[in-house]
């Protein structure tokens, strides 16, 4: 072989190891889908907000709000390659922040992992986390929650073209793909069901052998699927059948109920003046699921 010839056959090679490699916060799989967009989510920033909250407090000393977030779920928390960020939980983490005096261009994101939530709010990292959060009794224990702001549950991703799942009940003897030590994944497991499981390390991998057809589903909460059929509406759908409950809420210092209160009332104005509405059309309901307002008004403890 020619020495012109190796090094094209080299940089195919190449080319093809980095478009396997690609990933990271756009969770790619297989083709070039968007992960976001920034949609016109403008918010009234209010005025002088006085309130008896530790929090708060610090937060206007400081001159802005840091907000804990996902950055690897579209149309849910998301940060493109230029740091911007979208979805559905960022536009309801801006929709909070201008209640409580802040505009955007004082909302600082710190992308937080699931597993170290509580610590980075009961550490003061963050004021505040929205970020597919849901509200239970253990994790009670240790943050505050508001919310819930959307109830999610666990149900399934299929190709656009699949006709014989149409729910849990369904997938006996199918491959369906989930992330390793997730409660959907525990259900979805239960013999009731009869599924042959694949267990990966990120959702966007299971995705990705989705699409190559190398699993027929994938299960988590509907929210985080619907954003990846919101990325690839021609190619992907979600069932729409939840067969678990998951109530997402916003987490902060489990003792600041001033804030807790303040951030229960920015929701409830915000579902009843309609900006949640457009948040949600503009984001999750790009994936073709139907928009559902949240009952109100919400729980206080």
């Amino acid at each position: 072989m020619s020495i012109r010839k190796t090094a094209a056959a080299a940089s195919v090679v190449l080319a093809l190891a980095a478009t396997a490699a690609c990933g990271g916060k756009e969770g790619n799989a297989g083709d070039k889908p968007k992960g976001g967009e920034v949609i016109s989510g403008k918010y009234t920033v209010a005025k002088d907000v006085k309130l008896d909250s530790p929090t708060l407090k610090a937060a206007q000393k400081r001159g802005k709000l840091i907000i804990g977030a996902k950055a690897d779920q579209p149309y849910l928390g998301f940060e493109d390659t230029t740091g911007k960020r979208s979805g559905f939980d960022i536009e309801i983490a801006k929709m909070v922040a201008a209640d409580l005096g802040f505009s955007e261009d004082q909302i600082e994101f710190k992308t937080v992992d699931s597993n170290v939530r509580e610590t980075s709010i009961s550490k003061g990292q963050v004021d505040y986390y929205v970020g597919t959060y849901t509200i239970n009794d253990e994790r009670k224990k240790q943050v505050g929650f508001a919310g819930p702001y959307y109830v999610a549950g666990a149900d399934l991703l299929v190709r656009k073209d699949e006709k014989g799942i149409t729910g849990p009940d369904s997938v006996k003897g199918k491959k369906v793909c989930s992330i390793v030590g997730s409660t959907p994944l525990q259900e979805i497991k239960k013999s009731k069901y009869g599924a042959k499981t694949t267990e990966l390390g990120k959702y966007s991998l299971c995705v990705k052998q989705l699409l190559d057809g190398q699993v027929d589903a994938v299960t988590t909460d509907d929210a985080i699927l619907k954003g990846y059929a919101a990325q690839r509406p021609s190619k992907l759908k979600v069932v729409g059948k939840p067969f678990t409950k998951e109530p997402y809420g916003i987490g902060m210092n489990k003792d600041d109920k001033a804030l807790r209160d303040a951030i229960t009332d920015a929701l409830e104005k915000h579902i009843k003046n309609g900006d949640y509405k457009k948040a949600y059309e503009g984001t999750l309901g790009k994936s073709g699921s139907a928009y559902v307002a949240p009952e109100t008004p919400l729980p206080r403890y």
